[in-house]
């Protein structure tokens, strides 16, 4: 009699993979993107109820203060949404032009639509169509667009480096994944760099104006040779600001062309930047020293206007900047009043605040900037590259797998996911029984979770197995949606604090974890066997044989295997409670999986543990709760 599963856990697919990959259950994935159709379960026959402060029992709905749905779940919690079923292919929209290459990729695997231009409105209305969004740095994925998406978005993937035209923050409430293609164009981005500080240092900008005169009045008998005198890049310092992927090329070539170079990255490894012979130097230093300035830097609330009046105050009298990063960085205005005063001779840049900036603005007609429309990754081998490298990590996301360049949630090496796969479905097991077995009151405001194991615990990545313990405790008495993504921040949001200690054991180190045990204090529990001497509903559980095992309630020993329901009895420990018991769900047509005792000493009290295929109906769970043997069980939906 097989057992059978409800659970939906993290690491499960959405959408159809290789048939070799649907015939591993415990294949590592990312998402469980459906909500578990499970119900919060019953319990029957509380003789006492067991806690450290009171011995009151109070309803389920209550376990989680902010918990705004009732114990019945549905499939989705947006029932007018149509979400995307096992056998049908996820729908990708590509908002902004991609090379055919990525294309093609994205075809292989699901309904590509390739909607160019669409308004902010346009966007929020197509969005809870789709499973993917593919944008460049032309549409901004809001609020208002995970919103509209109404859960059914799973993965947001950017063309390109830069992700400030997305709401990262709301992408992770919703519990969406966002990917960037961070390498393909780093080497066209770096040339277009140095492209760019040349331009400059020969006064391009200039020359193309002397051009444009010479080409419209002819030869006026003088070329003004005089006026259009560069500089030599030779033996002067450059400052990169911003040591990552691009920073580094572009410091690089300029070694190449004979430039002292410094850089400014308050997370770049010092050895790093050695081996190529720069040095890491403060912010104040970087831009005060040097006389060109290369700026590579994100867009955050930190480097917002990073580059302003005071810090053009203590750069060089006749610095020349150069900016591919994000405009954003550059207070504009700013940059006008430096450029008139002398302060920064010259500017060239790729990227502005507001693009296309305004055809009137002041900077883009100064005489001493030289500017471009963002092309920093245009060139054929560049975008062939974005496109198959996005494409690819959309494909990966939907399919389950985790992203090297996922931007809002944590990597995890592909040799860990594997490893720690049968416990990821082991923790989410535990957070779902844990739950079930609090009767409610003042809520769930503390959990603890101890990882046994034989390896040092420095060596222990619990990430995922706190997101799943966490998945299990919330998503069946709430509306929310849990995933890797979001998981530490709808616990915050659920005011649960997650606790983790990390034990060494004398175990068997092949094994990442040896045992898993989850602790809430301070709660009600509706099955007073499963609290400890300490007063905290425990449970504790291994993995045997590839298969999610209970092996300890309260202070009883067990072994019970956590497939499909549970129902769990404490009895009088005499002959032939088994038979009653099975006699009972026999008679209700409910098929048995299983049987278990454990025992604390002989002839005294027991639990039983019935693995049944389907929830019983309320005539049977009665029937149970009226053997005087049963002292008190509960139903548990795993």
């Amino acid at each position: 009699m097989a057992s059978s599963s409800t659970t939906k856990f993290l690491f499960s697919s959405t959408f159809p993979t290789s048939k070799s990959s649907e015939s591993s259950t415990t294949k590592a994935s990312l998402f469980s993107f459906l909500r578990s159709t499970s119900t919060i379960p019953i319990s029957q026959k509380l003789s006492h109820s067991h806690n450290s402060r009171h011995n009151s029992v109070s309803p389920i709905k209550n376990v989680l203060k902010t918990a705004t749905e009732s114990s019945e779940t549905s499939f989705s919690k947006y029932p007018d949404v149509d979400l995307v079923s096992n056998e049908s292919k996820p729908t990708i929209l590509v908002s902004e032009k991609l090379g055919s290459a990525g294309i093609e990729l994205l075809k292989g695997f699901g309904d590509v639509d390739c909607s160019y231009d669409l308004s902010p409105e346009q966007l929020c209305e197509r969005i809870s169509k789709c499973d993917a969004l593919i944008v460049r740095s032309g549409t901004k994925v809001t609020r208002e667009v995970f919103e509209a998406a109404k859960g059914r978005l799973k993965v947001v993937g950017r063309a390109g480096v830069g992700i400030d035209n997305v709401d990262l923050q709301a992408a992770t409430e919703y519990g969406c994944l966002v990917v960037n293609a961070p390498t393909a164009n780093t080497v066209a981005a770096a040339e277009h760099g140095i492209a760019l500080l040349a331009a400059m240092a020969r006064n391009r900008n200039a020359t193309f104006y002397c051009n444009k005169r010479l080409m419209e009045n002819g030869f006026p008998g003088k070329w003004q040779r005089n006026k259009y005198v560069g500089v030599s890049m030779v033996g002067k310092t450059l400052a990169v600001m911003g040591f990552g992927k691009v920073g580094s090329e572009v410091a690089r070539r300029a070694k190449g062309l004979g430039m002292n170079v410094i850089a400014h990255d308050p997370y770049a490894p010092a050895d790093r930047a050695r081996a190529i012979g720069v040095e890491l130097v403060s912010f104040e230093q970087a831009i005060s020293t040097a006389d060109f300035i290369s700026l590579h830097m994100p867009l955050t609330p930190t480097t917002s206007k990073v580059f302003n009046d005071d810090t053009f105050a203590m750069m060089k009298k006749g610095v020349r900047i150069v900016n591919v990063a994000r405009g954003g960085v550059i207070d504009e205005d700013a940059l006008v009043r430096a450029l008139d005063t002398g302060i920064v001779a010259q500017a060239a840049l790729d990227v502005f605040t507001e693009e296309p900036p305004p055809t009137d603005s002041k900077l883009i007609l100064h005489e001493n900037v030289t500017v471009t429309p963002h092309l920093g990754a245009s060139t054929k081998e560049a975008q062939e590259g974005v496109a198959i490298e996005i494409a690819e990590a959309v494909v990966g996301a939907l399919k389950g797998e985790l992203s090297a360049t996922a931007v809002n949630a944590p990597m995890v090496p592909a040799e860990v996911l594997s490893e720690l796969a049968p416990y990821v479905v082991l923790a989410e097991k535990l957070g779902r029984l844990a739950v079930q077995l609090v009767a409610g009151g003042s809520g769930i405001k503390s959990v603890k979770v101890t990882y046994r194991s034989a390896r040092d615990p420095d060596d222990l990545d619990t990430r995922l197995l706190r997101a799943m313990i966490t998945k299990g405790i919330i998503e069946p008495i709430s509306s929310s949606f849990v995933n890797l993504v979001n998981a530490d921040f709808t616990a915050k949001q659920k005011g649960l604090r997650i606790s983790e200690e990390r034990v060494v054991v004398d175990a068997n180190p092949e094994y990442p974890v040896d045992s898993i045990q989850v602790q809430i204090s301070n709660v009600d529990s509706k099955f007073a066997s499963a609290v400890s001497e300490n007063g905290e509903v425990s449970i504790e559980g291994k993995v045997k044989f590839g298969k999610p095992h209970l092996t300890c309630l309260g202070s009883f020993g067990v072994d019970v295997s956590l497939e499909g329901n549970l129902i769990l009895c404490r009895q009088v420990d005499q002959p032939g409670m088994i038979g009653k018991v099975g006699n009972i769900l026999g008679q209700e047509n409910v098929n048995v999986s299983f049987m278990s005792v454990g025992r604390t000493v002989r002839r005294n009290k027991a639990i039983m543990a019935i693995g049944v295929d389907e929830e019983p109906n309320k005539d049977a769970l009665k029937k149970i709760g009226e053997v005087p043997a049963v002292e008190e069980f509960v139903f548990l939906k795993l």
